[in-house]
């Protein structure tokens, strides 16, 4: 990843965890290899978390993303991103709420401008962001917006063990199950397939479909969706040459032997896929977005609000979200090469 551009990390809600595991990932760069990084944050934020903690960070104000690298050996380069009010960890402010929009604006700005390789988005508060006006329901639709995506985005959980696409996300799961449809099936399925071509440098990805129902619907005895819906969408899918398989019994989709026949699940609900992923390796999750125009990776957690400011979180998803976010950089410049 020799000449790559920086990636470009957002602070998230800077009441959260967001600003200590991004100190402690950077504390942790030689250990863990990582590629160069500039955060987007606000420096007296910084300077404040990191005398709490006591912990000897060198910080570094930059202009432009173009100085990261040669400063990331010695210091955290840092992008001043100033926020309305200052924070107490723990205590999250919709004053501040503008402010946490905006940092994921700039390194959007960023990476499309080519000024940066990927987006590395720290854990956001929603219903604090909700108050000051947010309209989305979460990092992923605000992001498509950003980008003027015309088709809608795909979320992916991966850790080295299992990827996981979840077709519906963040609804309910009456009307998860009333929003599913040959057509959001077959976008979801074509969306992961090309970016595991593309990202992942995956030349004929191996997909795994779970059914709705339990038992894949048993042939229509537990449940209709999967002959009406699942099937038909697969079928025309398969004439298409993607390697998707029909409707799979999701109680024996995610054990060791069976995850060594596919390169991702796609599953039918949020819990469908999350439940598997984060019992098999709950640290090293990683959010990722695709269909969009650029990479966007994130922690597979949120703000926890309830130990932020304490040093005790664990750096490890974030650690693994930039190592992801760059690996995918790489390879879709190679793949647009």
């Amino acid at each position: 990843m020799t000449g790559q551009k920086p990636l470009a990390v957002t602070m998230g809600d800077p009441a959260g965890i967001g600003g200590e595991i991004t100190l402690m990932a950077w504390l942790g760069r030689k250990q863990e290899d990582l590629p160069a990084f500039f955060l987007i944050d606000d420096v007296g934020r910084l300077e404040r978390l990191c005398k709490i903690l006591r912990w000897q960070v060198p910080l570094r104000r930059i202009d432009t993303p173009d100085q990261a690298p040669e400063i990331f050996d010695q210091a955290l380069p840092v992008l001043p991103h100033e926020l309305a009010v200052e924070v107490m960890p723990g205590q999250a402010d919709p004053r501040n709420g503008p402010a946490v929009l905006g940092a994921i604006e700039r390194a959007c700005h960023f990476v499309q401008a080519g000024l940066a390789s990927a987006v590395v988005t720290n854990p956001i508060h929603k219903e604090v962001l909700y108050a000051a006006g947010f309209q989305h329901p979460g990092h992923t639709e605000f992001l498509a917006d950003l980008a003027g995506s015309t088709t809608p985005p795909v979320m992916m959980l991966a850790c080295p063990e299992l990827r996981v696409v979840p077709v519906t996300i963040h609804l309910a799961l009456a009307e998860a199950i009333a929003r599913l449809d040959g057509d959001l099936i077959q976008h979801t399925i074509r969306t992961t397939a090309d970016a595991l071509r593309r990202d992942f440098a995956l030349a004929a990805p191996r997909l795994a479909v779970s059914g709705l129902n339990p038992h894949a619907g048993e042939g229509g005895n537990m449940g209709r969706e999967e002959i009406e819906i699942l099937i038909p969408a697969i079928k025309e899918l398969q004439k298409e040459g993607i390697l998707v398989s029909l409707p799979q019994s999701a109680d024996s989709l995610f054990h060791e032997a069976a995850r060594r026949q596919y390169d991702a699940a796609i599953c039918m609900y949020h819990d469908q896929a999350l439940i598997p992923l984060k019992t098999i390796d709950f640290e090293r999750g990683v959010n990722v977005t695709l269909g969009l125009p650029f990479i966007r990776t994130s922690p597979d957690h949120g703000t926890a609000l309830n130990i932020a400011g304490r040093g005790e979180a664990n750096p490890r998803s974030l650690i693994e979200a930039i190592k992801l976010a760059a690996k995918m950089a790489a390879a879709r410049a190679r793949a647009l090469s």
